[in-house]
C-alpha cells in the first residue's frame, strides 16, 4: 500500500453534536424498538439496514442528516468544493405527539427541517454557505419513502435517492448546484452492521452508513457564473438520538478517496483533555468495496498546523498525518482552503 500517496480530501467537520410536503413513509421497522428515558428511539446494537428504505427518514429518532460533499472540476479547469447536508430534527418524543389533540392543526409538527449548502472556490479562494430552515408541515419540507425512491426536501433544496442515481439540488445565497450522481460501490455499513458507536454508553451510538465513492456530473453557478462540472462525491447518513457525552470536545471526522480507488473514513472524538475517546474508529473500504472496521487503538492522527478564524477566533486543525497501522497506510491531509468556517446562526447555531 505504499503507493497510496494522495488522498482526495472530501470532508472533515471540527464541532461539537448538533442538537438537533406530506411525503408517505412506507420504511419497514427492522430496528428493535427501544426508546431512552427522553422518549425517544434509541440505537443500542446492530441497525439491520436494508435499502432503499434505509435511504429514507427514521422519524422516532431525535436527529438524523444526510451529508453530501465532494470535489468537482469545471471545464476550464477551475476547482471547486462543495456540501449539502439535509437535518431533520424530532422536537418531541413519539409519544406525546400520539397524543395530541385531533384534528390537529396543520401548523403542528413533531418535525423540524434544517439544511446547509456550501460551495469551497478554491482556485478563486473564496468560501460561500447558505442555510435553511422549515417546520415538516404545510409542504415547506418533508422526507419519506415512495416505492424505491426515497426524498428530502427543504422548500426549494432537495435531494432524490433512487436506486442507482441521486439527484440533488439547491439555489442558495450566492450560488446554485445541482447534480447527477451515481453510485460506484454500494452503501458501506460502519462500525458493526452499521452500529456506530461514539462514547462509553451501549446508546451513545448512532446507525451511521456511507456511499463513499459516487459519479458526479452537473452545473454550478457561483455569483453570475455558471459552470459544468465533473467530479467524484460521498454522502454520509446517520441518525441517533444520543447526545455527544459530557467529557468530549468535539471530533475531527474524515472522508477520504485515495487514487487506487480505495476510501477511509475516520473519526477522532476530541475529549476535554486534549486526547481522543476509545470509541473513535474508522473503516477502510478497499477498490472492490469490501469495508474492514478499524479500532481506535490501530489508528493515529498528529496534528501538524492550524488555522484561527478572524471571526469566531476558534483555532481550527487545517494539516494532518494519519496513520492506520494494520494497513500500513500514512496519509498527509491538508485544507485545500484555509478559510472554510460555516456560520449557522439561523439554523443550528453551530460554528
Amino acid at each position: 500500500m505504499g503507493n497510496r500517496t494522495r488522498a482526495i480530501f472530501i470532508g472533515i467537520i471540527a464541532a461539537g453534536l448538533l442538537a438537533a410536503g406530506a411525503i408517505c413513509l412506507t420504511q419497514r421497522d427492522r430496528l428493535p424498538a427501544v426508546y431512552g428515558p427522553e422518549g425517544y428511539r434509541a440505537v443500542t446494537g446492530p441497525c439491520g439496514l436494508d435499502f432503499p428504505d434505509d435511504h429514507g427518514p427514521h422519524p422516532d429518532f431525535k436527529t438524523e442528516w444526510w451529508y453530501y460533499t465532494g470535489n468537482l472540476t469545471a471545464e476550464n479547469g477551475r476547482r471547486f468544493g462543495y456540501q449539502l447536508t439535509f437535518f431533520r430534527s424530532r422536537i418531541i418524543p413519539p409519544q406525546q405527539e400520539a397524543a395530541w389533540p385531533q384534528p390537529a392543526s396543520a401548523w403542528r409538527t413533531a418535525q423540524i427541517y434544517l439544511a446547509h449548502a456550501a460551495v469551497s472556490d478554491l482556485d478563486g479562494g473564496k468560501y460561500l454557505h447558505d442555510e435553511q430552515m422549515a417546520r415538516g408541515a404545510l409542504g415547506m419540507a418533508g422526507a419519506g419513502v415512495e416505492g424505491d425512491v426515497a426524498r428530502v426536501r427543504l422548500r426549494g433544496w432537495s435531494a432524490v435517492l433512487e436506486p442507482d442515481h441521486h439527484r440533488i439540488g439547491a439555489d442558495a445565497d450566492g450560488f446554485a448546484l445541482n447534480f447527477d450522481l451515481i453510485p460506484m460501490k454500494p452503501p458501506v455499513a460502519h462500525g458493526k452492521g452499521g452500529y456506530s458507536r461514539k462514547g462509553k454508553a451501549p446508546e451513545s451510538a448512532s446507525c451511521y452508513f456511507s456511499l463513499t465513492r459516487l459519479d458526479t456530473r452537473g452545473t454550478l453557478r457561483v455569483g453570475s457564473d455558471s459552470f459544468s462540472v465533473t467530479g467524484l462525491s460521498w454522502m454520509d447518513h446517520e441518525f441517533s438520538s444520543a447526545p455527544l457525552e459530557p467529557n468530549l470536545a468535539g471530533w475531527d471526522w474524515f472522508s477520504l478517496q485515495l487514487d487506487d480507488g480505495a476510501e477511509l473514513m475516520a473519526y477522532f472524538l476530541r475529549t476535554e483533555d486534549g486526547g481522543f475517546s476509545p470509541a473513535s474508529s474508522a473503516t477502510f473500504v478497499d477498490a472492490s468495496g469490501n469495508p474492514i472496521h478499524i479500532p481506535e487503538e490501530d489508528l493515529n492522527l498528529r496534528v501538524l498546523n492550524t488555522w484561527k478564524s478572524p471571526r469566531s477566533g476558534a483555532v481550527y486543525p487545517a494539516g494532518w498525518r494519519l496513520s492506520v497501522a494494520p494497513l500500513s497506510l500514512h496519509l498527509t491531509v491538508s485544507s485545500n482552503l484555509a478559510d472554510q468556517e460555516m456560520r449557522t446562526p439561523g439554523t443550528t447555531r453551530v460554528t
